[in-house]
Order: C-alpha cells, then structure tokens, then sequence
C-alpha cells in the first residue's frame, strides 16, 4: 500500500471492514476475528479514530506478536502484514473460509465500524442457519456495473458517507467491500442498482392505509420500488403525510409540528425493516400498514437466528451486516444494538405505549396511536395535517371513568401513558365531564383524589 492508498482509507472513514487503531494493543485478536467472520478487512495502527494519522514505533517483535495472534485464533486467521512508511502498519485480514473463528476461546462480529462479542452458541447458530455467505455479501454476476449502475445514487451515498471522490469508482467500491472478483455484491446493487427490482423483485415497501383497525377495506396504496435509500426516504414522506400532527409550543417559542407517532421511532422501525429483513425470501415485500388504531411496520424474516427473544434489544446481530455498515456510514445508524431501547424510551417519553414487537415468520413493529380525533378518510389520504382536538365520545368518556373511579388518585399524565392519548387530550375530556358536573378533583394537586358525581341534566 502507498500513501495515496492509505490516504483514500483514512478519508473512508472507519466502516464495517476497516478498523483504526491508534497504537498496538495485545488485543487485537478481536478485530481479527471479527473481520475473519465477516468479509475481511483491514486494520491501519497509527491512525486514530477521527482517521488522523499519529504514527506509532514499528518493530520485528510487534509484528511476531501479531502473527502469533492469528496463529492462536481457532482455526488459524490468515493475514498479511506492511507498512507505510516507518511508523503506519498495515494488517489485512482475510475472509474465514471456516466460520466462526474465535480468539482467546470468544467469537466477535462486526457491527457497522464496532466489534462485539457473542457467545459460541449465538454466533454457531447464526451461520449455521442464516448461511456462511449472507445475502448482502454474495457477488452477483447478472449485475453489469457500465449498464445497470445508477451514478447519481452513488454520488449521493458518497455525500451522505462524508466519502471524498479522489479515487475511482472500482477502487472506493473495492475499499468498502462491495466488489469482489469483477462483481458487484448485492448490498451495492440494493444501494446503487437502476433498477433494483430488475434483480430483486420483492426488495418493495409497500404502504397501506386501512379503513378502521381490519384490513378488510384499503384505502390508499403506494408501492416504493427504488433503491433502499429512497425506499426508506419516501415511506418516511408517506407517514408524514397520512399521520396527524399537533402544534407544541414551549417556552412562548414558535409553534412545533409534532407527528401523533414520534418520527425518530418511525426511522427506526423502517430502517430495521430494510436492514434485517430476508432478502432470500421471494414472495414478501417490507410492508407499512395504518390502520384507525396503530401502525404496521413489518419484514420477512423473524428474529434473526442466534438471537434469543430475551436478548432482543439487549444484543446486536444483524441478517445483513454489509448492508448495515453502509448505512451505519451514511448516518442513518446511531449507535450500533441501540435502536430497539431507543424506541421504547421515546414511546414513554411521548406518552404513549411502548412498541410491540412480534417475530415468528416476519418481524413485525406494532405501534399504537394515539386517541386523537378522527378526521375524514379524504383528509388523511390527500396528506393533509389537521390540528388534532381530541374527540369526546361517549365510549370515551366513559372508558376514562370507568378507570378513574377504580383509581381515584390517578394523575392526568398516568391516565395519558394508559390511554394512549397527549396530557393535553386527557385534560379535554377531563374539563368536558367537569362542566357536565359528572367529576371533580377534591383536595391538593399532589394528595387529592378524583370524586365521581351524578352527571348534571341538560
């Protein structure tokens, strides 16, 4: 490697095959074995991680303990080491042929640009079942790069990857490991091809909106069937659209639209659709669904194999972790194995419940809306925002009731997270049955209690 090559990595950025280390550590085993379960990759000693080069001091006796490491993994890791000048060092790991491989007796995997553990059982069980070549990782020679290649979609994943363009196309799709053996890989064709689905003909989302909470009658659908990016980009636009809003204003600032599902849960939960799901399945699309009472966001695939239902949430592994280290690269990933408590945790702030999630064939997000009011059918379809004063219905009404004469304590804020509804709805119907004469609140705000009276005669 020359400095012009090593300077295009470094401009790269750390990825999901492509390690910076800032001095040499006894533990580098870890990424070894991590790149020898995935597709490869390389280690650079002497950068650090904002891919700033600090040199490090160079020995034979360094280079030996480097070697040994691969040596000791089970099986032996091959690798190759150089250098860059005196004080830069180069380790290319290569793609295990015998997967897993383990170091010190622990299997690692690359999650975006991090390295994690997981236990022999997990990491067996997931190339056992999910394959030892992923999807995402499989060249695919019916893909002509001059003819099927879209170059305004990988112009725009170079802006959004913060990925200078000093080098030619081959050598930055080669770098990211997305060319292989003069072929494109099927994370590159998913990102970049014209037509994606002239090589996969379910890589769809389709979106549904569904009169009431049955899918008996649809009232809108739109299919999306670009490359993954704008597919996710224009289902986001489709909630948008279709979802209410409400204004929030703080501090006497300006007004804020607030959308009734919190968005950063929407991105998510399609992003988890488009990054998890099995694209080896032919007859099934990632599908997002609105119904009257919640939201549908659902892919082909269930839990992925090697993962426990106990540890979903807690543990990261991805059926498409090249696919995940692109977009990891693109921002669109926060912190790897993050997402799903992240989810949860922006639900409760919102007041609202938390997301259900269901994996048996396909992995499926459940998330319920609010009890806003309902506008006209016409309204929601042609996109429209309307302000969202929650409605007052007798079923309402006496639902909340019910509810607060077995808790008479119970504060507006408890009743919005049971009911699905905003402080602010909850206080509507509240302020609608005090003037009814039907309850009261009787002591301080802090120790009283509600009190059930007989509803006034109109």
């Amino acid at each position: 490697m020359n400095n012009e090559e090593l300077k295009l990595l470094m401009s790269q950025g750390e990825g999901y095959n492509l390690e910076f280390k800032e001095n040499y550590s006894k533990n580098l085993g870890r990424e070894m074995s991590a790149f020898a379960n995935a597709i490869g990759g390389k280690i650079i000693i002497g950068i650090n991680d904002k891919g700033q080069k600090t040199g490090f001091k160079i020995s034979n006796k360094i280079k030996s303990e480097i070697q040994d490491m691969a040596r000791k993994s089970d099986p032996p890791i091959k690798i190759d080491i150089g250098n860059v000048d005196t004080d830069i060092l180069i380790i290319d790991v290569f793609e295990g042929k015998e997967k897993p491989y383990s170091y010190g007796g622990k299997f690692f995997i690359r999650e975006g640009a991090n390295t994690q553990q997981l236990a022999r059982e997990e990491i067996r069980t997931f190339f056992q079942k999910e394959g030892g070549i992923l999807f995402d990782e499989m060249p695919n020679k019916n893909f002509n790069i001059k003819k099927d290649f879209d170059n305004s979609k990988y112009n725009k994943f170079l802006v959004k990857a913060s990925i200078s363009r000093i080098a030619n196309k081959k050598i930055i799709l080669e770098n990211l490991g997305l060319f292989k053996d003069k072929c494109m890989k099927n994370a590159g064709i998913l990102l970049f091809a014209k037509s994606v689905t002239k090589f996969f003909i379910n890589a769809t989302i389709t979106c549904c909106i569904f009169k009431g909470e049955s899918k008996v009658e649809i009232l809108d659908r739109k299919e999306f069937d670009s490359d993954i990016y704008s597919n996710y980009e224009s289902a986001i636009l489709y909630l948008q659209k279709n979802l209410k809003t409400r204004y929030v204003i703080k501090d006497a600032g300006p007004r804020k639209e607030v959308l009734e599902i919190p968005e950063e849960v929407l991105r998510e939960a399609i992003l988890n659709a488009i990054l998890h799901r099995d694209y080896f399945e032919k007859g099934a699309c990632i599908m997002v669904e609105i119904y009257s009472d919640r939201i549908e966001i659902s892919n082909p695939g269930g839990l992925v194999a090697g993962l426990k239902p106990k540890d979903f949430g807690k543990k990261s592994l991805s059926r498409n972790p090249l696919l995940f280290g692109l977009v990891h690269r693109m921002g669109l990933v926060e912190k790897v194995g993050s997402g799903i408590e992240r989810m949860r945790l922006t639900m409760r702030n919102a007041g609202l419940k938390e997301p259900n999630f269901e994996f048996r064939t396909f992995f499926t997000v459940i998330l319920k809306r609010p009890l806003w009011e309902e506008d006209s059918t016409q309204k929601i379809i042609n996109g429209t925002t309307p302000k969202t004063t929650p409605k007052t219905t007798p079923k309402t009404d006496e639902a909340l009731l019910v509810f607060i004469k077995k808790n008479p304590e119970i504060k507006k804020e408890q009743l919005a997270h049971e009911f699905n509804m905003t402080v602010d709805g909850i206080k509507y119907h509240i302020r609608k049955m005090k003037k009814k004469g039907i309850i009261k609140w009787v002591g301080s705000s802090k120790l009283g209690h509600w009190q059930i009276l007989a509803a006034k005669k109109k």
